[in-house]
């Protein structure tokens, strides 16, 4: 029982659909301005990592490489990308 996602031909805008029967999918049309034509996207696939994975790909010298402690833009990249890594959200005061 797949989700797809699509992008709406006319206004542009994403949407999940769940199917519940690939062998007889429900007609579809967009939620938001009701038109039929629709693109199906490419989905972004996840692979759960546990927190030893997440831990070793942070402290591998690899990920550090372009880092610049004292440019601020280097350590907000890196800052992101660990709280990507560790399934994080980063607050406003961080983001600036």
């Amino acid at each position: 029982m797949p989700i797809y996602e699509y992008r709406c031909d006319d206004c542009q805008k994403q949407m999940s659909l769940f199917i519940r029967s690939i062998s007889n999918p429900p007609t579809t049309a967009c939620r938001f301005c009701h038109s039929p034509r629709l693109s199906r996207l490419i989905s972004r696939v996840v692979t759960p990592k546990s927190e030893q994975s997440r831990m070793e790909r942070l402290a591998d010298p690899s990920a550090l490489s372009g880092l610049d402690e004292n440019d601020p833009q280097s350590m907000s990249r890196w800052m992101k990308t660990m709280a990507g890594e560790m399934g994080e959200d980063l607050d406003s005061d961080m983001l600036e």
